[in-house]
């Protein structure tokens, strides 16, 4: 039965990233979540950590995980481990945030070999495959394996 939970699981939370990643996130939050500069009054750059941008998405991220779990468990009564659920939440909340942060992508790109897709547009099409295997999918198991 834990495969059944798994498959759910991971289907409810594909889901939950997608509405945080596209419908929930703004310009602004996208242009911040990895820090910024902006201009002073003087002229002079003023850099910007862009941690509290990053922590206000990857809150929106686990909110709309556990409305969907929430709501996968209610509708198929399907009883969801607490602790899978919280260990699911926070480790999708600590990826998420460490991949927003773009240097583990262009890292990554780089190390492997796709320098060449960054400058070609490719880091959102990695940055979104990181979050479903490094996120996702360990997510998932948490949750299926304390549903066992």
């Amino acid at each position: 039965m834990a495969a059944a939970e798994f498959a759910a699981a991971y289907i409810a939370l594909f889901t939950a990233h997608h509405a945080a990643d596209y419908l929930a996130q703004g310009d602004r939050m996208s242009a911040r979540k990895a820090g910024w500069t902006e201009q002073g009054a003087d002229g002079k750059p003023i850099p910007h950590s862009g941690w509290g941008a990053n922590q206000l998405h990857a809150a929106t991220h686990s909110v709309a995980e556990l409305l969907a779990l929430g709501l996968l468990a209610a509708v198929f009564h399907l009883p969801l481990p607490v602790w899978g659920v919280t260990g699911a939440v926070l480790w999708i909340h600590l990826t998420h945030s460490l991949i927003d942060r773009r240097w583990p992508v262009r890292a990554w790109m780089c190390r492997t070999g796709a320098a060449g897709f960054v400058q070609r547009g490719g880091m959102p099409l990695v940055d979104q495959s990181m979050h479903l295997v490094f996120g996702l999918f360990p997510a998932a198991l948490l949750i299926a394996g304390g549903a066992s």
